[in-house]
């Protein structure tokens, strides 16, 4: 085999390492997020419930349609 053609042939290996290597960082950033994200949805549902429950509640005071004092 010629030093060039072995050169490139080591040059292709090494980018492929590199490439093989941030496919798999990549791989658990898109991991960690999707376990991010599913936290997340949970934690927006039970606050969507909560205030779900406090509606029903709620009910409005007569200063509610007023302006404020400044106007």
């Amino acid at each position: 085999m010629s030093d060039d053609l072995e050169a490139r042939l080591i040059e292709l290996e090494s980018r492929l390492a590199h490439h093989e290597r941030l496919a798999e960082e990549l791989s658990d950033v898109i991991a960690d997020q999707g376990k991010t994200i599913d936290t997340l949805t949970h934690q927006v549902r039970g606050i969507i419930t909560r205030l779900g429950d406090m509606d029903g509640g709620w009910s409005p005071s007569p200063q509610d349609g007023k302006p404020p004092p400044h106007y």
